[in-house]
């Protein structure tokens, strides 16, 4: 596909949408009084400001994935069921092995966008950073929905939330009692267990949900997963004002991972085992429908162990390890109230530590404990019944680092009751992960002590990087087509960016087998420019539709940079309802070419060709002996092969073939609800 401009994508968008427009304004002069439910009302989100706003209300583009929605699919982890969401380009190496980005740009351990559970961040603060998405500590039939913002949301998550926010809510204890269960066979080795009980009485709610996941994942790699995990969700009604909520979470993953042939052994063959263990507490105090005051405190601890061999020329046995130990303490204090009947606001402070060991990756010393401090004001006033003003600002102060002002403006337009447009302005900046600034890694001869290898070089001096987004949006409902339009315009521009680059050994005249590297920041702007949508539509009786596409202008001058974001996106899912209990999904994937992340060894390019994949599900519900239960055949990436995200070093090694093409997997699931 050519090269993007943006001069070419907005007349297009802009024509686009007001042609959407004009057939609203036909349809709703044809439309009778008895609308579908489907418009009666907006679904409230609680992401985009901390304040709870109908979406058209909302500071900015909001995509929802209910439960009904995620168990249609059948998906198994939540970085599939983001690949539906408009702007997100996400790729797997393996089978276990996610690589999840809003428009690209990721490193290796992507870090742009901030993760959430019920509120708690999931970001390891250890070593590489990042979300390990095959390890999460909940299952995905414990959620109750997500909510993705889709742009700049700093001034209310801080400095992860660089390009957007992915909040993960699990449902509430007092929901539904009794016992459920899952279990997934198939391809590839797959066994998966699934269980959940829900009970209590007297104000008190517990849910404990333990889960199994198996698999061998991609063909033709050491790709095993074995992973267990533990759950629990306990909400206590003190009195009409207070509730508790608890939340914990344990899980253990053995996953294997390398190539038989890497560099040197660089990336050898090899099993890792990693734990990760959290405890969330929450007391809410609900004083009436506009005010509210929110405490909460939580700890993750998150640890691994991956060690292995690599053979340099006369060097047999050379140890390589990442085995890390993690530990963030956080707090939180929130209140949210009303100045006026068209004025609402919401403030916060929050403190967070995170101490980390990991002795190879930091040159055999600890690196510095990092503490945070912030605190946040968000401001929503109706100026009048079409008008809405939403205003946003965070400090935020890091060990080390000066204060941060994030500003955020945003102005909504409900021109009609079906048509809202939106136009704002946000800034963000990026905390980087410790390894970014102290990673400090050397390979030595067991036997002399010699060096012979400093492939990450220390960089305590990089600067924060910050991106300005500007965007124009637009929220229209369709009655006579029974559908939805959602639009967002935006432009990001990102300085200071951090690359991965080659430098001079600091061992000096010393040669060494493999190059030198710093991630240092670059001395030109990254800007992306372009236009996403989703039309969500129920075109006939028991049908749901949903279309979604993304066109990025990437304006870099760094080729290689430029090939972190693909040029387009789009997804195409079905869901149907035949009655009598059958239903289907089918989910048409297409990605454009991307290049994930930049790799052990630099200096090795490779960017994965277009493709496109097919996901489908059909299943049969029906109830026995009063139980309702599920069966289902489900397939994902079905079709032609495809190679998403590579190692670039061991790809360097095979030009003429993908060394880790996606395999399809195909597999029965069966569910009951007792």
């Amino acid at each position: 596909m050519p090269s993007l401009h943006i001069r070419q994508v907005l007349p297009a968008a802009l024509a686009g949408v007001l042609c959407l427009t004009a057939l609203h304004a036909q349809a709703q002069s044809r439309a009778d009084s008895s609308e579908s439910p489907f418009f009666e009302d907006l679904p409230t989100v609680l992401s985009a400001s901390r304040l709870p706003q109908v979406l058209n209300e909302a500071p900015g583009a909001v995509t929802i994935l209910d439960r009904e929605f995620i168990r249609a699919t059948g998906y198994r982890d939540v970085a599939r069921l983001l690949r539906l969401v408009p702007g997100m380009q996400i790729g797997q190496e393996r089978g276990h092995s996610q690589w999840v980005t809003y428009h690209g740009l990721g490193s290796d351990y992507p870090t742009e966008i901030q993760v959430l559970i019920d509120g708690r961040s999931v970001y390891a603060p250890s070593s590489f950073g990042g979300v390990d998405w095959s390890a999460l500590p909940l299952a995905v039939q414990e959620i109750e929905r997500i909510e993705v913002v889709r742009g700049t949301n700093s001034n209310a998550y801080g400095a992860n939330a660089f390009l957007g926010v992915i909040n993960i809510i699990t449902r509430h204890s007092h929901q539904e009692h009794g016992v459920s269960g899952q279990v997934n066979a198939g391809q590839h080795g797959m066994a998966d267990l699934y269980t959940s009980w829900t009970g209590g009485g007297d104000g008190l709610g517990v849910r404990m949900s333990a889960a199994q996941v198996r698999d061998n994942g991609f063909s033709g790699l050491n790709d095993s997963r074995r992973s267990q995990t533990l759950s629990l969700r306990s909400d206590y009604r003190l009195n009409a004002r207070d509730e508790l909520m608890l939340r914990a979470g344990y899980s253990h993953a053995q996953r294997g991972l390398g190539y038989p042939d890497s560099v040197f052994g660089n990336n050898a063959e090899r099993d890792a085992d990693s734990e990760a263990a959290t405890i969330h507490l929450t007391w809410r105090r609900t004083l009436s429908e506009d005010e509210e005051w929110l405490v909460s405190l939580y700890r993750n601890h998150e640890s691994g162990i991956e060690k292995w061999l690599a053979a340099a020329p006369a060097f047999p046995n050379v140890p390589l390890n990442r085995n890390r130990d993690s530990d963030r303490t956080n707090a939180e204090i929130q209140h949210r109230f009303a100045l006026t009947p068209q004025a609402r606001m919401v403030w916060g402070v929050e403190a967070r530590r995170d101490e980390t060991e990991s002795s190879f990756l930091f040159g055999g010393q600890k690196p510095p404990v990092l503490d945070l401090y912030r605190a946040f004001a968000n401001f929503d006033w109706r100026l009048t019944p079409t008008w809405q003003l939403n205003l946003g600002s965070l400090l935020e102060k890091n060990s080390g680092m000066a204060a941060q002002f994030i500003p955020r403006a945003f102005l909504n337009w409900q021109a009609s009751p079906r048509d809202t447009f939106r136009a704002g302005y946000a800034r963000a900046w990026q905390q980087r992960n410790l390894f970014d600034l102290y990673g400090d890694v050397r390979a030595h001869d067991p036997r002399s002590g010699a060096l012979l290898s400093w492939p990450y070089v220390s960089n305590p001096n990089l600067r924060t990087p910050y991106v300005d987004t500007v965007e124009l949006g637009y929220l229209g409902r369709f009655p006579a087509l029974d559908a939805t339009l959602d639009v967002r315009i935006f432009n990001e521009r990102i300085t200071d960016f951090v690359v991965r680059q080659t430098v001079p050994s600091p061992a000096g005249p010393l040669p060494l087998p493999l190059p030198s590297s710093q991630f240092v920041n670059v001395d030109f702007p990254v800007e992306l420019r372009g236009i996403e949508y989703q039309f969500r539509s129920k075109p006939w009786a028991g049908a749901e539709v949903l279309f979604s596409h993304t066109l990025i202008d990437r304006r870099v001058n760094d080729r290689a940079i430029a090939e972190r974001t693909s040029p387009y996106t789009a997804s195409l899912t079905w869901l149907q309802n035949y009655g009598s209990g059958w239903s289907s999904t089918a989910s048409l994937l297409r990605m454009g070419p991307l290049a994930g992340g930049y790799g052990y060894v630099p200096r090795y390019d490779y960017v994965s060709r277009p493709y496109t994949t097919l996901d489908l599900r059909i299943a049969r519900s029906f109830r026995l002996d009063g139980h309702l239960m599920e069966v289902a055949l489900n397939g994902i990436n079905l079709g032609s092969p495809h190679q998403e995200i590579t190692d670039r070093s061991e790809q360097f090694l095979h030009p003429g073939r993908p060394v880790n093409p996606a395999s399809s997997m195909v597999w029965l699931s069966v569910s009951v609800d007792l």
